[in-house]
């Protein structure tokens, strides 16, 4: 039977490039995979972090049970690429810092009874390379074996795992009202008459619903069910599990497994997407892989709480941005029903090397391949902002490729794009994918956040025929800020949270929208930025990068998607206060809730009540000399505050003038890109 075996730990770690060892080089840094490098100077704000060639190693004996078996080596991520050599001898190579890929390296090991230690070394090289993908982007490029690494020793006759670094196995669901035919195929090497391939169903609580039996030289086959339980989102995520076993005669020789979910969907340009012929207005946000002093090297229980403060804020659907995410991710948002686009990092600027496009294509067919099975992906990403240094030669045509190639893949889930804010509505691009979305930041980077909604109904009216999406939409919030007026470009914590009022509202008015996606759930690290006195970082997260504080706006969509009953008083950190205006004793507060009632009191004397959705502002309210603790109750939900009044407001509440942009709006990162 097949055995995996995880290859994190006892690894010696270079941050220089010093070429391939020979021996294990003991005097290196000891490391634990997931690692990278960039884990500090990609979030500190210097500019400058290291981009190249880093050095692992390891020792490993021989498998005892590697005799007469194949020996492969799975890498989940090298960034952005990989070159692995075991016993000086080069076994692989691998373009594309965001997928995992496999080696067979059963003729390059030390036979078990020597008792030999084999040297494993990886180079993983994040430097700009002109023909790999991402090449310029407002996130930072970390380097690493960020994902950790598997051993797996299989019979010689196996599923395949060097199928485009897939599983296998893949299943396609195809549901007809309460019954769903699935197609079954497997990938198998190296197969005779004598195999044959054993397909088990099982649902939820683990009992077989069906079962298929196909001699290993022609695998693929299909299985009814005649009551089939739907995966219909969040509201209810029901995962199945099937099953391939691979059979010589009477044994079982190998054996994988995948969870798969049961639906159909469509987009309507009038009336936006639908799941299982429910509508669903897909409401939700974007996520980079990435954390505090952590960098891109999360585990399995970082993902989760990922997804647990997503589905705690109630969104439905997620854009993994920018790039192939962690198949621990995918497996969460499919546990979780979120409906998730999932993309390559072909963003910002078309390479102008003849050899990139391959490397799009290469990107294209992992994401695919790799993650075909995973219910919640529905929608696939070809490309984001890829004109922000301009329309360049081929453009066009390079995307009619990358929609004919995930087409012949993958006919069952649907294309989409995010195109910058600039591009013109009688662009080429137009067309080219089923669905289309933009990048729009009216009321950050230009104009007002009233723009957004004309932009839209502009657009829609003057194009019906094309599926439109909000793909990013976002402000600044950095919770040191806290004017007594908020505006544009102030990076202020209440401005985010009064532009996301504004967003919040007119998005959910527009049914018509496939998808929006607030830019972003989590504040993320971006090295080249350097605004709002924080550099590093990209502060639009809804949620700060260590995942200890959520900011106020995070409230703001609870109290719009989530069902969950509770009440959030806004403006907490701006704990010591005058009052406002100047001499009335009074401030106002702003209260989000899912409830219709909000309740406030003032040092445990009811002020005033107040019915409404999601919004209600308490105008007038007192502020004692000294500490006055504020109550908010809604239903059988409450929050308290305590909020100091003073004679003169801390000047670390406002942005530095040095910092003030003298333009209608934000700076904006990719003014810089363009110019180049």
């Amino acid at each position: 039977m097949r055995n995996l075996i995880p290859f994190n730990e006892n690894w010696y770690f270079s941050r220089e490039d010093t070429g391939l060892p020979r021996t294990l080089p003991s005097d290196w840094e000891k490391v634990t995979l997931p690692h990278t490098w960039n884990a500090i100077d990609g979030q500190d704000g210097r500019g400058d972090y290291y981009r190249g060639a880093c050095w692992y190693a390891k020792e490993f004996p021989t498998p005892p049970d590697a005799e007469g078996k194949k020996v492969f080596l799975e890498v989940l991520a090298a960034s952005l690429s990989g070159k692995v050599f075991v016993n000086g001898r080069e076994a692989a190579y691998h373009e594309g810092g965001f997928s995992s890929f496999t080696a067979e390296i059963t003729g390059y090991l030390h036979p078990a009874a020597s008792k030999d230690p084999n040297l494993l070394v990886i180079c993983a090289d994040n430097s700009d390379r002109p023909h790999i993908y991402p090449r310029m982007a407002d996130f930072t490029f970390y380097g690493g074996l960020y994902r950790g690494v598997n051993l797996i020793v299989v019979p010689q006759v196996h599923f395949d795992l060097e199928f485009w670094g897939a599983p296998g196995l893949s299943v396609t669901s195809l549901p007809e009202g309460d019954c769903a035919f699935l197609k079954l195929q497997t990938w198998i090497k190296h197969a005779d008459d004598d195999y044959t391939v054993r397909y088990l169903i099982t649902d939820a609580t683990g009992e077989v619903t069906g079962e298929a039996w196909r001699p290993a030289g022609d695998p693929g086959t299909s299985l009814f069910l005649p009551k089939a339980h739907l995966w219909q989102g969040v509201e209810d995520p029901y995962l199945y599990t099937c099953t391939a076993s691979l059979v010589y005669r009477n044994e079982t020789v190998d054996e994988i497994s995948c969870r798969f979910g049961i639906r159909s969907f469509s987009v309507d340009p009038e009336k936006g997407f639908f799941l299982n012929g429910k509508p669903m207005m897909l409401r939700g946000v974007s996520r980079h892989q990435d954390r505090l002093y952590r960098g891109n090297a999360l585990t399995r229980e970082e993902h989760y709480e990922d997804a647990g403060l997503i589905r705690e804020i109630g969104a439905n659907t997620v854009r993994l941005a920018h790039y192939q995410h962690s198949r621990d991710f995918y497996d969460a948002c499919d546990e979780y029903g979120f409906v998730v686009w999932a993309e390559i990092p072909y963003i910002s600027s078309q390479s102008e090397d003849q050899n990139a496009h391959e490397n799009c294509r290469t990107q294209m067919q992992e994401l695919v391949y790799q993650n075909y099975n995973h219910p919640s992906i529905c929608f696939w990403g070809i490309s984001n902002e890829i004109t922000i240094a301009g329309e360049k030669p081929g453009l066009v045509e390079n995307h009619k490729d990358l929609q004919s190639l995930v087409k012949s893949i993958d006919p069952t889930r649907l294309t989409t794009m995010a195109h910058v804010s600039m591009v013109p509505p009688e662009s080429r691009l137009h067309g080219i994918t089923d669905l289309e979305s933009y990048n729009h930041y009216f009321g950050w980077y230009g104009g007002v956040y009233t723009d957004n909604e004309k932009w839209l109904d502009h657009f829609h009216e003057t194009h019906p025929e094309i599926c439109l999406g909000l793909s990013e939409y976002g402000a600044e919030g950095i919770i040191t800020y806290q004017p007594d007026v908020p505006k544009c470009r102030d990076y202020s914590e209440s401005y985010q949270a009064e532009y996301h009022e504004h967003m919040a509202a007119v998005l959910m008015e527009r049914p018509y929208l496939w998808s929006t996606y607030v830019w972003n759930m989590f504040d993320f690290g971006c090295a080249a930025r350097n605004e709002g006195g924080t550099a590093g970082r990209n502060n639009k997260g809804l949620v700060t990068l260590d995942r200890k504080i959520k900011k106020d706006a995070f409230y703001l969509y609870k109290a719009y998607w989530s069902s969950e009953p509770f009440v959030h008083i806004c403006g907490r950190r701006f704990a010591q206060r005058t009052d406002f205006p100047a001499g009335s004793g009074t401030i106002t507060l702003r209260i989000y809730s899912n409830q219709p009632e909000v309740s406030l009191y003032c040092n445990g004397d009811l002020f005033l009540t107040l019915t409404g959705s999601h919004v209600f502002v308490f105008e007038q309210v007192p502020l004692k000399d000294g500490f006055t603790c504020f109550t908010a109750c809604a239903g059988d939900c409450s929050d308290t505050i305590s909020l100091q009044r003073i004679d003169e407001k801390p000047a670390v509440y406002t942005l530095p003038p040095e910092e003030e942009e003298d333009t209608d709006g934000a700076a904006n990162w990719f003014d810089e890109a363009a110019a180049t």
